[in-house]
């Protein structure tokens, strides 16, 4: 192929592709609407600032996990062929074991995992699950590890409460002023 064949081919591409790179570009300097910054404005608090409206009990989110959570995170959350959610209780200290970080065992505060389900979970539609279903799948899974009891229904008042067994396992490091 000629130098002016290559040429004329590329510009041929760039001409047609053009418009399409276009269409995929970031929006570069255009300003965030507030309600487009609302949207994404969702981080939930250790004390459960930002938490909102719904409930979910164990018994609710275990249906729930068993349809959207468990071909990722095995039955009951055990793992396989994604992170162990269950278990590891005792892992964290012994260094002649490999620690086994799950909610259960490492995660500090229950409301960390509402705030990790509802933005990326499940793993293919990511922010899919309603409110209600976020606190029933972090029921079933607190549950699972024993931390709550069957019939403790988790919502915007009761899920700061959880007492997390690793709770005090983290230094508190201050947030700088926004």
């Amino acid at each position: 192929m000629s130098m002016l064949e290559r040429a004329l081919l590329i510009a041929l591409f760039l001409g047609c592709a053009g418009p399409v790179f276009a269409a995929d570009a970031p929006l570069l300097g255009t300003p965030v609407s507030e309600a487009d910054l609302a949207a994404w404005n969702i981080e939930i608090a250790p004390n459960g600032a930002g938490l909102p409206p719904g409930r979910g009990t164990a018994a609710e989110g275990e249906k729930i996990f068993a349809d959207k959570c468990q071909r990722c995170h095995g039955e009951k959350g055990v793992g396989k062929p994604n992170d162990q959610l269950v278990g590891g209780f005792g892992t964290l200290a012994t260094p002649d074991k490999p620690a086994v970080k799950t909610v259960g065992s490492f995660w500090p505060y229950a409301t960390t995992l509402f705030d990790y389900v509802r933005r990326a979970m499940p793993w293919d539609a990511p922010r899919s699950l309603s409110e209600a279903e976020v606190y029933a799948v972090a029921a079933y899974i607190l549950r699972e590890n024993k931390i709550i009891g069957d019939g403790d229904v988790m919502d915007a008042a009761t899920l700061p409460k959880v007492a997390m067994p690793n709770r005090d396992g983290f230094i508190p490091f201050p947030r700088p002023p926004r």
